[in-house]
Order: C-alpha cells, then structure tokens, then sequence
C-alpha cells in the first residue's frame, strides 16, 4: 500500500545572522523568485548567499566549493543577494538588488567580481 508522510524533515534554519548580513535593504526583485537548487547540496541557503541567474531566465545559489564561493558557471550572471535563510528543499526567496551588506557576515567570502557585478549593493564591514 502506498503513504505519503506529510512530515516536514527536520532542518534547523539559523537565522540569527540574517539581519547581521542585510544591514539596508532598499529594492528587491518584485515577488522575490523560487531558486532552481538542482546540484546545490547545502541544506541551507543562508541570507546573504549570491543569487545568479542562467539564460533562460532560471535563479540560482552560487555554487559554493568549500567555504567559498566556485566560479560562475557559463552563461549565468550574477543577480542579487538572498535576504532571509531557507531550506533547500523550499527555496522561495526575497532578493535584494540594492542596498548594504556586512561582508564579513556574508555566509561565503564576497569576491570582487561579485561587488562589480552589483554595483547597487554596498558591500561594507560593520
């Protein structure tokens, strides 16, 4: 006989470093998006995380390697900062495009190539 088990697995989301991270939120992309995590294997997307987005109009995590960010991918650009943390397996997100993020908060190190591709985001250290 086949059941479905209508329990939520057990994550523990910290957000107590959410609102360390987001030090200003001005302008978000309206309705926030639903990031496609396919290959993504944190079972968390901690606020401040980059979010990118490929050519067909998909958002998604940076991939991360380590305790950094990894390249970005081909054919990807980078859009936004992720403002609250969620589960992977339920990845609906508010994005920022324009504000102030403590850097050093930041869940991976913030490249340069991340602070150029955001001109709109202060990436600061308070």
């Amino acid at each position: 006989m086949a059941y479905v088990d209508l329990n939520d697995e057990n994550v523990v989301v910290d957000t107590g470093n959410d609102s360390i991270v987001i030090i200003n939120h001005i302008e978000g992309i309206t309705g926030g998006r639903t990031l496609d995590t396919v290959g993504f294997t944190p079972a968390v997307i901690q606020g401040g995380h980059i979010v990118i987005k490929d050519t067909k109009g998909e958002h998604k995590p940076m991939p991360v390697a380590g305790l950094a960010y990894a390249a970005l991918p081909a054919g990807h650009t980078i859009v936004g900062v992720v403002v609250r943390s969620v589960v992977t397996s339920k990845p609906a997100v508010a994005i920022m495009v324009r504000g102030s993020v403590n850097q050093v908060a930041s869940p991976y190190p913030v490249t340069d190539a991340i602070k150029t591709a955001l001109p709109l985001i202060l990436f600061t250290q308070d």
